[in-house]
């Protein structure tokens, strides 16, 4: 199946990963390794600090906690089985499990674009609203901006994996990456790709590019009423804020656009593969640190934690 094209069925890729390398391949496996546990830890922990602590039950941090669920998600989609194919050469998946691989990294992926947006909606409300932000971003408000995130999200990735599976694959059936991901698939295909191509592009645009218009025009207004107010802390605390969700939004869809918005080709896969290592891995595991190392309330609740701790210890 690794040959030429023919007209043999492709029922498994071969992964290629990063490295043939023995040496080479143990010390990523520990890099990406540390990385995931890293991730995984910051993640499922920032989300048990906003549950337990009442003070961070608000909306920012109901969106915070949702994109630390997202985050930890989208990682787990395909790091497990990167650092599977370090000591598994080659590394095969099957055809149903690497369409199933991209449905769901592809879902959480469009999930997050539109969550970022509504993170910056958020903040547009609390910053420019003040005094009527509780009311703006109430609790049903918050839950119908989540849930249709998700919703949307799963429906884009579903057009693209009905279009796929209308693909024949006939070989070669190595895949020049470390997931499953369209752009290599499209790549592999023995099909007319035009239609998918298109249908790559105008979701790129409608989930990336339309949340970050979003996102630009709600810190238009959001940097406008920053401006203009008068303490020197109040505005400090407020840049900190945006700082954060700026620093995400960029790694997130820098890295992502570079990907999905240019045609595939062979020549392009290398790069494909170094910028999906921002978006898949890399930023999962900044995010939680981008909100909370500048972040009062996070330190504030850290220490609330700590003192219940360590008085449920001193009792005990």
């Amino acid at each position: 199946m690794a040959g030429s094209r023919n007209n043999t069925v492709v029922t498994k890729f071969i992964l290629l990963g990063f490295s043939d390398s023995p040496k080479f391949r143990i010390v990523l496996f520990v890099v990406f390794l540390g990385i995931y546990l890293l991730t995984a830890a910051w993640n499922v922990g920032l989300i048990i600090l906003i549950r337990m602590d009442s003070y961070l039950h608000t909306p920012m941090y109901f969106f915070l906690s949702n994109l630390s669920f997202l985050d930890f998600c989208y990682v787990t989609s395909t790091t497990p089985k990167m650092l599977s194919s370090f000591f598994q050469k080659p590394e095969f998946i099957s055809f149903t499990g690497c369409t199933t691989q991209y449905f769901f990294f592809s879902s959480l992926g469009l999930t997050e674009c539109c969550l970022l947006a509504a993170m910056a909606y958020d903040r547009y409300a609390a910053i420019c609203n003040p005094l009527l932000y509780t009311a703006i971003m109430s609790p049903t408000l918050c839950v119908q901006m989540l849930v249709g995130a998700y919703i949307t999200g799963i429906f884009g990735s579903l057009l693209q994996l009905c279009a796929l599976l209308q693909l024949n694959f006939c070989g070669p059936n190595i895949i020049n990456h470390f997931f499953c991901d369209l752009p290599q698939l499209l790549v592999l295909s023995c099909s007319e790709t035009f239609f998918l191509q298109v249908m790559k592009f105008v979701i790129a645009v409608i989930f990336g590019v339309t949340s970050v218009l979003i996102i630009m025009i709600s810190y238009s207004y959001i940097i406008a009423a920053i401006l203009k107010i008068s303490s020197v802390e109040g505005r400090s605390k407020a840049f900190n804020t945006c700082a954060s969700h700026l620093t995400a939004v960029t790694l997130f869809f820098g890295s992502g656009l570079f990907v999905y918005m240019h045609p595939s080709a062979d020549n392009s896969l290398g790069y494909d593969k170094m910028a999906s290592v921002f978006y898949t891995v890399v930023t999962p595991m900044v995010n939680p640190l981008i909100y909370s190392l500048r972040n009062k309330e996070i330190k504030d609740a850290l220490e609330r934690c700590k003192k219940r701790m360590f008085s449920i210890v001193t009792v005990n």
